[in-house]
């Protein structure tokens, strides 16, 4: 059921009751939708590290030869020496790729012995998993598509004295891209900020988050005078999923798909990076012309109606939203612009006092710690990004998080993490938001 794309949407409140009904009523997944039919079993991940430019090249050559999921870096022009290389292989090639990483002599570790089986783990095998209801929703859990948009009806319809829900368009196949407006209703101004979750499918602790963030938000509002100042003088567009058909498919087929579902003509291949989509320095280093690669920047600027959608709205708004934030995983980092090139923003020492402020927020819970800094040269040139263009759109603070974790669990993180990982980061994006109604002067 898709709603009228509005700023706060007049004709929700009587949509959002018959949006309940209907998406509430819907059975849940059966629990071997879970288990992908067992296709995972003995796959493995490796972590290869070359420690020269010959060994840099052996590995590139390997996996020309061998198909592989690569995790991190996620192409194979990003390969580099003395740098951890994450990658799934399959189990019919995971011998091949031992014999051949011994003979060239290159350190490497089996970070997944069965990929099946930490799959098992992470969505719990279990009968009695809790699901959603009208009186109780477990944040501790990562939720399939329906019921996080049920969810969304729910926060809208319980809390609708500081919750708009809304639509700002359909994905690709026809799936609405719901959003929710948190703040006090006032007649004045108010700067915002946005937060999206779940840009690439297979990051399902980013869609967790979101979920959390919206939770402690309106749970703490009464109790909680820091978040109660930042809700009377803010508002948050929270977007949970923002690739839903990825998200949905990732759940229901992949577990580890990254890209939108789109059709490429020509190519069997399904997909565009919706984190190289965007039109800022497009389709340039760090992205792929190629439709099959994992990395791929879409046929032109905006290609998918997602990111289309997300950039029409920024645009609209973009006097009012002073910060820009998306959530991804893996790696424990807090980047901001650019990404694209080697290069220092021109409010720099405003958004590094920020990101460092965050990362300390977020050390403070437990002990974590997030490298910061431009994501070129803190992760890897990339362009075509999101958060490059909403900087070069004039969002003055633009940002990105690599959550948990390094590379042990990898896209895997298991459901016991969900708590601290959200705790945490929650503490560093009110940070970030906190300094909004506070004018760096540096």
């Amino acid at each position: 059921m898709a709603l009228r794309s509005t700023d706060v949407s007049s004709n929700v409140k009587s949509a959002v009751l018959l949006g309940c009904v209907l998406i509430l009523c819907t059975a849940p997944n059966n629990v071997d939708s879970y288990l992908y039919n067992n296709r995972y079993v003995g796959d493995q991940v490796f972590r290869i590290i070359p420690s020269s430019k010959p060994e840099v090249q052996a590995v590139k050559q390997l996996f020309q030869n061998l198909t592989v999921d690569l995790w991190q870096p996620n192409s194979a022009s990003l390969i580099r020496e003395n740098s951890s290389i994450d990658v799934h292989v399959r189990r019919d090639k995971t011998h091949w790729l031992r014999n051949h990483l011994h003979q060239e002599h290159i350190y490497y570790e089996v970070l997944i012995s069965n990929l099946q089986t930490e799959i098992e783990k992470q969505t719990g095998y279990r009968s009695s998993r809790k699901r959603r209801s009208e009186l109780q929703y477990d944040y501790e859990v990562y939720h399939p598509l329906e019921e996080i948009q049920s969810w969304m009806f729910e926060m809208n319809r319980t809390h609708s004295h500081l919750v708009d829900l809304f639509s700002i368009g359909q994905s690709y196949e026809g799936r609405p891209l719901y959003v929710l407006q948190l703040g006090k209703r006032t007649r004045f101004f108010k700067k915002a900020v946005w937060i999206d979750c779940g840009v690439h499918a297979r990051e399902w602790i980013g869609p967790a988050f979101c979920q959390w963030f919206v939770k402690e938000a309106l749970n703490s509002y009464q109790h909680d005078s820091s978040m109660r100042r930042l809700m009377n003088q803010l508002n948050f567009y929270i977007m949970p999923v923002f690739n839903v058909d990825g998200y949905h498919y990732s759940w229901k087929m992949d577990r580890f798909w990254r890209k939108t579902r789109s059709k490429i003509p020509k190519y069997h291949c399904r997909g565009v990076d919706a984190n190289r989509n965007w039109k800022v320095k497009w389709c340039d280093e760090g992205a792929s012309l190629h439709p099959c690669d994992d990395t791929y920047c879409g046929p032109f600027p905006e290609s998918e109606p997602e990111v289309k959608a997300v950039a029409k709205f920024l645009r609209k708004h973009k006097k009012r939203v002073k910060a820009y934030i998306s959530m991804h995983a893996y790696a424990q980092m807090l980047l901001y612009p650019y990404s694209y090139k080697y290069a220092t923003i021109p409010n720099f020492n405003c958004v590094e006092s920020a990101a460092q402020n965050a990362v300390s927020a977020l050390y403070s819970a437990y002990g974590v710690r997030y490298r910061y800094g431009p994501a070129s040269s803190t992760l890897y040139v990339s362009s075509g990004s999101s958060m490059d263009w909403a900087y070069k759109n004039g969002i003055p603070y633009a940002f990105a998080f690599e959550l948990r974790d390094t590379g042990y669990y990898g896209f895997l993180l298991p459901e016991a993490l969900i708590n601290p990982t959200c705790t945490e980061t929650m503490r560093a994006v009110k940070t970030i938001a906190s300094g909004l109604l506070r004018k760096c002067t540096k």
